[in-house]
Order: structure tokens, then C-alpha cells, then sequence
């Protein structure tokens, strides 16, 4: 974890301590807040060792350090309760975070420099227009490609489109007889056949026969296929793109048929010894040993017909991307297949090959319950970005008319950029693990922690730094002595900590909490401190320290896929 002040409190209490200096960064922590001090050390867990209280050990190092008389770092060494806090003398360690910033080195990932990253996201059946249900899958995924990018990585993102399936079949079945089809229609008429697949138990078998001839290889019902597949991608893929989203590889479920490849899967699995015929006649894998469902260790991989389900075509693609030999392997799927994930890479690892790291999520719900597509019971992503830019436009008139700024004319791409920085930030603010209960009124609302907020508290910052020249040198940061200032520096130094976090557990939420914070911050100094009337001896440095937070500010929204305008 990259943090000067860790760094060099580490430094210095390994000098006094049996722990090595990585050791006794990994069990620092924050306080919270700067009463207690700079940094805490905890030393609850090094009672066992030692067998001493926690209030003892601290009490040790305190004194152990204080006679340390080479070290100039601690202001003052505090004891609370197993706690040593300690307060820090500010102005060598503001003198390095200028070098630090001024080296470009405020985040540093080496072991991510160059490397190739592949992310699978999204994979939207294509079906229908995308309901903001799915879209959360593509922001988790969007984020975490621009967040590896932003690391120097290479990262290859993969679109998995399932062409093959029983919901493309039953489109294929209600629409191979009208020539001309509009991706605005397939919503409608994909519930309107489940409709009748409900009462018209005939419509299943005639849906299964087009699956079988289109697996057998009759080219007439693959073009059917192929014709609404395309039309549906081609329609989604539009709505990402204009929010911002894309994709650089189409792998499609139907070339793992048509080229024998499932076939040759499931030969290998066979010589597991851990497939079998079951009594109606499907070919399922027997997954006993890794204890993932002890109710139902069983994933079935063909229909009774042997024609191959969603997993086996899965299982098919999941090693293609294994041979890519990715340094990372990362897809992204719903809390609804957190159990089929699994299923899925304990079939790999029966076939010795390394399984992909799979980021769930909750749902986002509607206040009454479930999205669903089959239902037509769906907020659209496009639908939402419409009004949502509608709201935006109306949004910045009457700011610009309450500031006696006249109603004028805002920049063309302003309401986008607020808008979708909107809409992403309602559901990338939320951590993985919970459910987004979606409210329109709450996407819309664009005060308190908002992507808006920031974007604003950014727009600010640029303003306060336009035809600014930016000299200043190690020495004049040591005029910084408000303690809005270090509490600031405190917090922008966090900024590496908190990617490295998300690099292992995909939670953007500690991002916009971090962007959110840094802001408030920012607001409470530019509220108490003159930054651009401020007097010469203090002006240089905390210009300097305002654009820090710009840049930050820019980088983390980026991160989020939010624009950051420099105009509001």
C-alpha cells in the first residue's frame, strides 16, 4: 500500500520493534478524526506475543520511540486505551509530498504497469433494450476497465453474446415471418410470446425444434438467428456507447457449436469420469466433490436431445479466455449466479485450467420488487438517460437564472455529463453486496453526495486555477500550516489506498465516498482560507494544492466513467 505517512511511520517503529516495516504498515490505521491524531497503531494483536496488555505495549513503544532522538517525524506520541496515536510534524512530510507529486508518483502500481487484463461484462441477452437492472453489470465492468487503464495495464474487454439460447429462439419464432423488425419492437414482442408460451404449451416444442435445426446446422434458421441477434446487439451496443461504454471483442455462443468444440468438451469431460446420462436422458457433470451445492451437485450440459445448454457453451469460452494467459482474469456477474460462477470454474478446474475471478452484485430493484424483462415490468437504460438529460437541461436553467447568470445557453454536452454522471453514481455509490432499490426521483436529485457535487466542486477548482502559473518549489510548502491543509494532504494521499482496495474487491462505492469526502474538504478550506487572494508567501502553495485535488478529482471521475466539465 503505497502512503508516504504509513511509509514513514512504518520506517520509524520498525526501528524500535521486532515487526519488520511492511508488517507494521499493514496493521496502521486512520483515525478518526484529527483529534486522535495523524496515525493509529493498534497493538491488541501483538498482546498474545508479547503476553502483555495492549495499553502496556503501547505505553513501551512510546517511550522506545521518544528515545529515539534522531527522528524528527513525531510532533507528539499518544496512549488510548491499546493505542498508540501518533501526531506528526507536518512540514518535511509536506516537503516530500510535493516531490511525491511532482514525480508523478501520488499512484504507483508497477506490478500492473504493461500487464494484460481481460474483463468479460455485461453479455446482455439480446433480447431486448437493455433495463437498468443490467446496466449495473456494465458499470461495474466499464469502471474496472478504466481503472486498470488508468494503472498503465492492457485491457482486452469481451462481449459474450448468447445467440443461441431459448430466449433468442422464441424471438426468432414470432418474428421469422415479418421482414422488417426495429429494435424499439423486440421489448413488446418478446413479452407478448412469453405471454403465449404460457398458454400455449405447442409454441415450447415449435422453440425447441428451432434450437435443434439451428445447432444441426440448417443455415435457413441460423440466418433468422443471425438477423435478430444482430439487430439487438447493433441497438444495445448504441445505448452503451453513448453512455460511454464499449467494447473491443463479440464472442458468440453459436461458433463453440458450430465448430465441434462442445462436442470436444465434453469428450474431455467424459474422461473425468464425472459426466453421466441422467434418467431423462441430458448429459450432466457431477460437481459432488466441490461442496458448492451439496442439495444438487448436478450441472446439466445438454438438453435430452444432447443439443448443448448455456454452461457447456460457457465452459467452452471460459478456456479460450484462459488461453490468453491474462494476467488477470475478471467477469462480471450477478448475484443471481453467484452459485452458476462456481459451477463454472469447478468444471474448469476438472479440465486443469485456472478459473476466471468473478465480481458479483446485487440486484437493483424497483420500490415494488424485481425487475424483469419477461414481464416488461423494466426501467430502460435509455428511457432513464433521456429524462434524466431532459431534467439536467431544465436543472442548469434555473441555477444560471437564481445565480443572475441569465438563462444563456449551456455548453451542448453539459446535460449529458451531469446526467449520466448521475445515473452511474446512484449505482456505482452503492457497495456490491447490497441491492440498489431504484427511485427516479433519487437518480434525478442532484444535490448531497451526487456525481454532480463533485463535478461542480471540479468546475470550481478550474475556474480558481484558469491563467494560473504554477511555480512554486519544496520549500513554500511548508507555509501550508492551516490544518484544513494536512487534514487535505491526508486525504489525497489516501487516494492510492483506496485503488489498491478496489483492485481486489471491485467496490467503486469506497471511490465515491473518497471523491465525495475529498470534496467536502475542499468546500469547508475554500469556505476558510483565501486560496487565489490569499497573500503571496501562501497563494503559490495552495494553488498548488487545489490542483492536486482537480487532478484527482478528474482521474477518479474518469475512473467512474463521469465526465468532470470545467464549466458549470
Amino acid at each position: 500500500m503505497n502512503n508516504l505517512i504509513f511509509d514513514r511511520v512504518s520506517a520509524e517503529i520498525a526501528k524500535v520493534s521486532t515487526l519488520s516495516a511492511s508488517e507494521i504498515h499493514e496493521k496502521l490505521e486512520q483515525p478518526p478524526s484529527a483529534e486522535m491524531g495523524d496515525v493509529s497503531f493498534p497493538c491488541f494483536t501483538l498482546s498474545r506475543v508479547l503476553k502483555k496488555a495492549p495499553n502496556i505495549i503501547a505505553e513501551e513503544l512510546r517511550s522506545q520511540l521518544l528515545a529515539e532522538a534522531s527522528s524528527t517525524l513525531f510532533k507528539e506520541l499518544k496512549v488510548v486505551g491499546g493505542y498508540l496515536n501518533f501526531y506528526l510534524n507536518t512540514s518535511e512530510l509536506l516537503k516530500e509530498f510535493y516531490d511525491l507529486v511532482s514525480q508523478g508518483l501520488l499512484v504507483n502500481f508497477p506490478k500492473y504497469e504493461g500487464k494484460k487484463i481481460l474483463i468479460e461484462h455485461t453479455s446482455v441477452n439480446p433480447n431486448a433494450s437493455p433495463h437498468i437492472g443490467r446496466a449495473r453489470n456494465a458499470l461495474i465492468g466499464d469502471a474496472s476497465v478504466r481503472l486498470f487503464r488508468f494503472l498503465g495495464c492492457d485491457v482486452d474487454v469481451h462481449y459474450f453474446v448468447n445467440d443461441i439460447g431459448m430466449q433468442i429462439a422464441l424471438l426468432v419464432y414470432c418474428t421469422k415471418d415479418q421482414s422488417d423488425i426495429e429494435f424499439n419492437q423486440l421489448l413488446s414482442l418478446y413479452v407478448a410470446a412469453n405471454e403465449e408460451l404460457k398458454n400455449n404449451p405447442d409454441v415450447k416444442d415449435k422453440v425447441f425444434d428451432l434450437l435443434h435445426r439451428m445447432e444441426s446446422g440448417d443455415a435457413e434458421v441460423f440466418s433468422h438467428f443471425s438477423r435478430i441477434v444482430n439487430i439487438c446487439v447493433m441497438g444495445q451496443m448504441k445505448i452503451f456507447n453513448e453512455f460511454g461504454i464499449s467494447y473491443d471483442q463479440y464472442d458468440y455462443e453459436s461458433q463453440y457449436v458450430q465448430s465441434g468444440k462442445t462436442d470436444e468438451i465434453l469428450s474431455s469431460l467424459h474422461d473425468t469420469q464425472r459426466l453421466f446420462e441422467d434418467e431423462e436422458g441430458r448429459l450432466v457433470l457431477n460437481l459432488q466433490e466441490f461442496k458448492i451445492n451439496p442439495e444438487n451437485p448436478y450441472l446439466p450440459l445438454t438438453r435430452q436431445n444432447k443439443t448443448s445448454l448455456y454452461p457447456l457453451r460457457d465452459i467452452c469460452y471460459n478456456i479460450d479466455k484462459v488461453k490468453e494467459n491474462a494476467y488477470r482474469n475478471i467477469v462480471v456477474l450477478g448475484e443471481d449466479q453467484r452459485l452458476y460462477g462456481r459451477q463454472i470454474n469447478a468444471a474448469l478446474n476438472l479440465l486443469g485450467m485456472e478459473s476466471p475471478e468473478i465480481i458479483n452484485y446485487s440486484f437493483v430493484l424497483l420500490p415494488d420488487g424485481k425487475m424483469s424483462t419477461r414481464a416488461g415490468q423494466v426501467v430502460l437504460l435509455e428511457d432513464l438517460m433521456n429524462d434524466t438529460v431532459a431534467f439536467a437541461k431544465s436543472t442548469i436553467s434555473k441555477h444560471r437564472h437564481s445565480n443572475h447568470r441569465g438563462e444563456g445557453s449551456p455548453d451542448e454536452l453539459l446535460p449529458k455529463q451531469l446526467a449520466y454522471g448521475a445515473i452511474k453514481y446512484s449505482i456505482l455509490e452503492c457497495s456490491n453486496e447490497k441491492n440498489v432499490i431504484f427511485d427516479r426521483d433519487s437518480a434525478l436529485n442532484f444535490q448531497g453526495n451526487t456525481s454532480v457535487y463533485i463535478q461542480y466542486s471540479y468546475a470550481r477548482i478550474q475556474s480558481m486555477l484558469k491563467g494560473e502559473c504554477l511555480n512554486i518549489c519544496q520549500e513554500d510548502m511548508i507555509a501550508l500550516t492551516h490544518p484544513f491543509e494536512w487534514e487535505i494532504v491526508k486525504k489525497i494521499l489516501l487516494f492510492n489506498p483506496t485503488l489498491e482496495g478496489i483492485t481486489n474487491d471491485f467496490n467503486f462505492s469506497s471511490l465515491c465516498s473518497y471523491l465525495f469526502e475529498l470534496c467536502q474538504l475542499f468546500s469547508r478550506w475554500y469556505k476558510e482560507c483565501p486560496i487565489k487572494n490569499a497573500d503571496d508567501s501562501i497563494r503559490g502553495p495552495r494553488l498548488f494544492l487545489a490542483s492536486v485535488i482537480a487532478n484527482i478529482i478528474r482521474n477518479g471521475l474518469n475512473i467512474l466513467g463521469i465526465d468532470a466539465p470545467e464549466r458549470i
